[in-house]
């Protein structure tokens, strides 16, 4: 059984920065796509940053160029780096992944919360102005 970790979500100030970071166990396939959604009060699940077992990686538009999703190779540690954060970053951040032995990430436009199967809990972060 898959299992997703989130760590590191907390409270800062706009402009801020923060570090998330989601381990993963029970996932035992080479080829994966992992990554990052927020969702924000009243609104769907975004889906943000995502990092295949090749390195390659796909980035939502609003969080392009202020956060950077980076991994621990071959111990399936995923980060979230944010920086510059803005009030509107303000949400529950997911890790998930999708399912088992599927090593390609949808596109930018594509980052749909469907296309995942494992999820984390949670975790929250408030950006405040």
């Amino acid at each position: 059984q898959v299992q997703l970790v989130e760590s590191g979500g907390g409270s800062v100030q706009a402009g801020g920065s923060l570090r998330l970071s989601c381990q993963a166990s029970g996932y035992t396939y080479r080829s994966y796509c992992m990554g990052w959604f927020r969702q924000a009060p009243g609104k769907e699940r975004e889906g943000l940053a995502f990092i295949n077992n090749r390195g390659t990686t796909t980035y939502a538009d609003s969080v392009k160029g202020r956060f950077t999703i980076s991994q621990d190779n071959g111990k399936y540690t995923l980060y979230l780096q944010m920086s510059s954060l803005k009030p509107e970053d303000t949400g529950i951040y997911y890790c998930a992944v999708r399912p088992p032995g599927v090593g390609w990430c949808p596109a930018a436009s594509e980052l749909k919360p469907r296309y995942f199967d494992y999820w984390g809990q949670g975790t929250q972060v408030t950006v405040s102005s």
